[in-house]
């Protein structure tokens, strides 16, 4: 499968906020009715397109997957904590690379929290949750103020552990997959020597359709994954009216979940350009373009069924985007802890989605890893957790009595 569906179901968690303060196309005469979001609320959501936006381009760019999902929103309350540690250079740089720039910290924080409060109590009929929890290794001085602000605004847990500890990574791992109702297992592989606190955030979604498809339609239907070459697939069908958009360039509709209080909003490239070519010339004004342009029409929906996986660290990703300096040797996170100076080693992002005739489940997990500085500049850490070459040899004479490559490693009793 290729991305044709994935683009707008990627961006779902993010632009889910923009759906929460318009409900003008709904024609159902029992609108539900929510308040309006403050001016610092708006801006938020504004700044979360394009951050959605942007992120998505960006591994888009360097991930040669045929499927991608990622939760914007997820990644963006992951760094948000972070940010309330961040300093100088490294706070503006973190600040703008989360398209934050024109809000305070405290209206930061303060739009972040309320608007948890809006998503989690926006539908009846769809379960939403949200999970946030710092993890910090003991023996270290972590400033009360970074844990009370993420606390207050951002519900997070603090927990402190022992990295050391055989169970750690199992520890970690067991909090994310109770809070994804176990679609995201073994996140966390290691623990890193250095590591001083990992910063976690979790997402659950699970909607029925508003107006769900019937088995009996599904039937198996080729998907091209170019003009020459398909796959069979699963393909679902409904007929209906729905919020729909078409020009020359693309094909868009809008399916509601429970109370339409959620959907997914699915956008096809007509088939005179690949999908990758669309998706990097999308910007936020088309978005809201193509939201505003969208009105009821009549007709059938073929839909292909779908479950996935996607892991990825996202480190070069976001350093591209301006956030280079919270990497490496000019981090400043000493709003944290003084104790010692601390950088971003990773930031792991992996979400899960299931698409079937009753609806949609999907959750994510975005991990920051904080590490301390080595006080000795040769230490190294090396992980042989990709690919690599290895010899045997004798070392008098350097004789190679073996060469290998190591690709899959496996185990077998």
């Amino acid at each position: 499968m290729n991305r044709y569906l994935l683009l707008p179901i990627s961006l779902f968690m993010s632009f889910i906020l923009s759906c929460s303060s318009d409900y003008s196309a709904l024609n159902d005469t029992d609108k539900p009715t929510i308040r309006s979001l403050t001016p610092a609320e708006k801006e938020l959501v504004t700044t979360s397109q394009n951050f959605g936006l942007k992120l998505f381009q960006a591994i888009n760019q360097v991930d040669t997957s045929e499927n991608i999902f990622i939760s914007p929103l997820s990644v963006s309350m992951a760094l948000g904590m972070t940010l309330n540690g961040a300093n100088g250079q490294n706070y503006e740089d973190m600040k703008n690379t989360l398209e934050l720039n024109v809000l305070s910290e405290q209206q930061i924080n303060e739009a972040y929290k309320t608007l948890i409060n809006l998503l989690l109590n926006l539908d009846e009929k769809v379960i939403f949750e949200i999970a946030n929890s710092i993890w910090m290794r003991n023996g270290y001085a972590i400033l009360p103020s970074f844990i009370d602000v993420n606390k207050n605004y951002f519900y997070s847990e603090a927990k402190t552990l022992n990295f050391s500890s055989p169970d750690a990574v199992d520890i970690i791992n067991a909090w994310i997959s109770e809070k994804t109702h176990g679609k995201i297992e073994n996140m966390l592989d290691y623990i890193h020597p250095n590591a001083v606190m990992y910063l976690i955030n979790a997402i659950y979604f699970k909607g029925t359709w508003t107006y769900q498809f019937d088995q009996e339609n599904t039937v198996t239907a080729p998907f091209y994954t170019t003009t020459q070459i398909s796959n069979e697939c699963q393909m679902m069908k409904i007929t209906g009216n729905w919020l729909y958009y078409q020009d020359d360039e693309v094909q868009i509709v809008d399916l509601p979940y429970g109370d339409s209080l959620f959907s997914m909003t699915v956008l096809l490239p007509s088939a005179g350009q690949t999908v990758d070519d669309f998706i990097s010339q999308l910007s936020a004004t088309d978005w809201t373009d193509y939201f505003d342009a969208l009105d009821y029409a009549f007709g059938t929906i073929a839909m292909p069924k779908l479950k996935l996986n996607y892991k990825k660290t996202i480190n070069d990703v976001l350093i591209s985007l301006g956030m280079g300096s919270a990497f490496g040797s000019g981090a400043d996170f000493t709003r944290i802890t003084t104790e010692v100076e601390l950088y971003i080693n990773r930031v792991i992002h992996q979400s899960f989605l299931q698409v079937d005739e009753e609806g949609t489940e999907a959750a994510a997990a975005t991990i920051v890893e904080l590490v301390y500085k080595s006080i000795n500049s040769n230490e190294f850490y090396m992980s042989m957790d990709h690919p690599y070459l290895f010899v045997i040899r004798e070392r008098v004479n350097n004789t190679i009595l073996f060469i290998g490559k190591i690709s899959n490693p496996v185990w077998e009793n």
